[in-house]
């Protein structure tokens, strides 16, 4: 109606379907190059139902701009950022009586414009994809984390499907390129990030949701740290998928701990964790090549369509690129 690019934060991803043209994707501490584009540009921030809290899963806010925030809460306005003009009220009624309001003013089409903005938002988009698409593709052994995240989201029927994550590299390098279509397809954290957590996150939604595929992408720190709960899924027969990259070592934490890692191998990670997932009776399977990683989903879509949980761990490489895109 007024002709603006939407972005999500973090925990908001999958709220505005991210194939619309005037998609952005989400921001958090990764971000497609069109969040950072655009927001670097924009004059005017209105944050539907967000909280303008920084934290490490989250994008920021340059400075210079006048923001507008909706939230049910009055607790939420100032607290990081001098808010311009509140508004206090559930986000469905308010954005309803803008429509109505911009109906009023601009005429039953609103202000749609001639298009040039989607233009922009598809000619950033596309440049941004250009230069992540050898990652994304890439037939390395072995395997590119990117690929594994690719060829996931071409292959699952994203309107049935709900997607987390685990914290550190699973969490940056899934956000910006999986595309969330649907409300609730994806649920994004970090403000808590404990290592682990969305094996426990996963079955909540296959709970919530029995009919639809769900898909928590883990690294190996994160299911050493909560792996044996794959027996609660087995028991109870909550047919989840889990996907670990294992690269053997808790990527990002080396510079911060040269020493410890030099030293004592501090980010040394060692385990087959797709015996682990047999052993406590779901489906297990190692895959080692890029060209397995689209039949290794059908064998475990097969097993979980028997009630097992399935683990596919893929062996890939440590991938320390991720789409950080400092404020201009």
């Amino acid at each position: 109606m007024v002709n603006a690019p939407v972005m999500t934060t973090n925990i908001g991803k999958s709220s505005f379907p991210e194939n619309h043209a005037l998609a952005l994707g989400t921001g958090a501490s990764t971000m497609p190059k069109t969040v950072r584009h655009f927001l670097d540009r924009a004059d005017l921030v209105f944050g539907i139902g967000c909280s303008f809290t920084t934290n490490l899963a989250s994008t920021g806010i340059p400075p210079g701009k006048i923001l507008v925030q909706c939230t049910v809460d009055e607790r939420d306005l100032n607290k990081e950022q001098q808010i311009h003009h509140a508004v206090i009220g559930d986000a469905r009624l308010v954005l309803l009586q803008l429509i109505e309001e911009v109906r009023r003013q601009a005429g039953s089409d609103g202000r749609k414009g001639d298009g040039t903005v989607a233009q922009e938002v598809k000619q950033v988009k596309g440049e941004w994809l250009e230069e992540w698409m050898p990652l994304l593709t890439s037939d390395e052994v072995p395997i590119n984390p990117y690929r594994v995240i690719w060829d996931l989201m071409h292959t699952v029927d994203r309107t049935q499907t709900i997607v987390t994550h685990d914290s550190g590299h699973p969490r940056d390098q899934t956000i910006p390129f999986y595309e969330a279509i649907t409300p609730r397809g994806y649920l994004g954290w970090g403000n808590s990030s404990q290592l682990g957590y969305s094996l426990g996150l996963s079955m909540g939604a296959k709970l919530a949701a029995p009919e639809k595929m769900v898909v928590t992408i883990m690294g190996d720190a994160a299911i050493g740290m909560a792996g044996m709960d794959i027996e609660t899924g087995v028991r109870l027969q909550i047919p989840i998928l889990i996907i670990v990259l294992n690269n053997h070592v808790l990527s990002g934490y080396s510079r911060n701990y040269p020493v410890a890692a030099e030293r004592f191998g501090f980010t040394n990670l060692y385990g087959d964790y797709a015996d682990l997932a047999r052993a406590l009776g779901g489906y297990g399977e190692r895959v080692e090549s890029p060209r397995d990683i689209v039949p290794a989903i059908g064998r475990a879509q097969e097993a979980m369509a028997l009630g097992r949980p399935a683990l596919l761990e893929f062996m890939t490489k440590e991938e320390n690129s991720l789409c950080r895109y400092p404020a201009q």
